[in-house]
């Protein structure tokens, strides 16, 4: 299934993250807690109850979770986690890819835009910056500079994961 970068605004992203983070936190703490009580009451107390009422509440908010992540509301977060899973799939792939580019092959540098597009699509939604990494700030600025030569536009849409298929892990 294609994936295709969308605009999030980075201050509503990052004040809805934090909501949802201490909303997430707090549920696992009630369910926990409320497990951990029942089981030791029923049971009669124990280290070994009071941990599986943890492990109890940890599903319980997994459950909700899933439910939860579906909403509308959750459109961000999704997109985001979305994005994430994409860029650890072509980061398996990227000496490869850096071969394919060093060969001229047009799918690893689509590939290569696409990775350095979302990495910084992802430091600016979590407010961080790329100055830090000179090796990928460079890479990115060869990747430009390629796609410029061969006519092509320095940005991508998105990702096709079925493009990773052509190269070979590692």
């Amino acid at each position: 299934m294609p994936f295709h970068f969308e605009e999030h605004d980075p201050e509503h992203y990052r004040r809805k993250a934090k909501i949802i983070s201490v909303a997430m936190a707090a549920q696992l703490i009630v369910f926990g807690l409320v497990f951990s009580q029942l089981l030791t009451a029923i049971f009669e107390g124990g280290f070994w109850w009071n941990v599986l009422g943890v492990l109890l509440g940890l599903v319980a908010t997994s459950l909700v979770f899933a439910v939860l992540r579906e909403r509308p509301w959750m459109r961000e977060m999704r997109y985001v986690w979305q994005l994430k899973h994409h860029l650890s799939r072509v980061s398996a792939y990227l000496p490869a890819l850096r071969r394919g580019m060093g060969e001229g092959n047009e799918t690893a540098l689509a590939l290569l835009a696409f990775y350095h597009q979302g990495m910084a699509q992802l430091a600016e939604l979590n407010g961080r910056t790329m100055d830090d990494d000179a090796e990928l700030l460079a890479e990115r600025e060869v990747v430009r500079k390629a796609r410029r030569e061969r006519g092509l536009p320095e940005r991508v849409e998105g990702l096709d994961p079925q493009d990773l298929a052509a190269f070979r892990k590692g």
